[in-house]
């Protein structure tokens, strides 16, 4: 689909009813998994590696959940606005998180390291209520245009964007963000988009992820908590209040302690492994709510590109 028509699509759903929307996310995941589409087709590829003992009718099987659940999130980020506190409340269930409200009680700012899961931005609406003002990045999409509307949407469920784009420098007004106290800033860091991330193990393999958490938690002395996100079926009293038969479980983990003997040179790889080895626990446990239908572990990706990238800085 064209960056034109997918905001066509956009600005249509924004004013939709939310049945018809979910309906037609719905039909849409079905679509695009019986095709097998090439986003599906590396939707599978990175599962297989998180169930390595699925038969190729299992892993069918999963792929068609996870495209559910990536089409459903899609189809909730032009409810979540709507939401009342009530249902945004019993929409989410947090875990973990008291130690997280410690770290505010005490004037200090949280990092957040996340992977594609979920639904993280009804997570940031409920977490800009319940915990602290949230900050995130965004990557530039095109059109302009249809970039514009996404940062208003999350700006109108209190989360506040920087744009990821060339020539921007993020780290450092993420720096300064953190820097001013009780704030929270997720960042999703599954996916390198700078071509200057770290390798690391993940399901046995070596993929590509993006040391931004790691890097900003240690350059201001930030806690970096892993955090997952996933989804869990909403029955009885707590599924008529949140008007939805889905909500999402926030899981925070601790935070990733980085020992005093460990080299300087080091520090990001091992706070980057650390949060990854955390949150890995969370996507093999819940593998359809993984949203990732793009390449990330190293043997997916070009050799001699890959190879260009990392030594040069030219973004994948």
């Amino acid at each position: 689909m064209s960056g034109t028509a997918f905001a066509r699509v956009w600005r249509l759903a924004q004013r939709a009813p939310a049945w018809f929307v979910r309906a037609a996310c719905a039909v849409a995941a079905f679509v695009a998994w019986v095709a097998r589409l090439g986003g599906v087709r590396q939707l599978e590829e990175n599962l297989r590696r998180v169930r390595p003992d699925l038969d190729p009718r299992g892993l069918r099987r999963l792929s068609r959940a996870g495209m559910a659940s990536y089409l459903r999130y899609y189809a909730e980020i032009f409810e979540v606005h709507k939401l009342t506190p009530d249902q945004l409340t019993a929409r989410v269930r947090p875990e973990g998180h008291e130690a997280v409200q410690e770290y505010f009680e005490q004037g200090r700012s949280v990092v957040l390291a996340l992977t594609h899961m979920g639904n993280w931005d009804l997570a940031g609406a409920w977490a800009s209520r319940e915990l602290a003002p949230v900050t995130s990045v965004a990557e530039v999409l095109e059109p302009r245009e249809l970039f514009e509307e996404f940062v208003a949407l999350r700006e109108g469920i209190g989360i506040a964007v920087v744009p990821l784009e060339r020539g921007a420098d993020v780290f450092r007004q993420l720096v300064r963000i953190v820097r001013g106290g009780g704030q929270l800033v997720p960042l999703l860091a599954d996916r390198d988009l700078t071509a200057r991330g770290a390798e690391v193990d993940l399901f046995g393999e070596r993929s590509s992820v993006a040391v931004g958490p790691a890097a900003l938690g240690i350059a201001t002395g930030t806690p970096v908590v892993p955090t997952g996100i996933f989804y869990e079926r909403l029955h009885g009293a707590r599924r008529r209040a949140a008007g939805s038969r889905w909500g999402i479980v926030l899981r925070f983990h601790p935070a990733v302690e980085l020992p005093a003997d460990v080299a300087k040179e080091d520090r990001v790889r091992h706070v980057t492994q650390a949060w990854v080895d955390a949150v890995a626990g969370d996507i093999a446990a819940h593998p359809q709510d993984w949203h990732m239908l793009q390449k990330v572990f190293v043997a997916d990706l070009d050799p001699e590109r890959y190879v260009r990238a990392t030594t040069s800085g030219e973004a994948r």
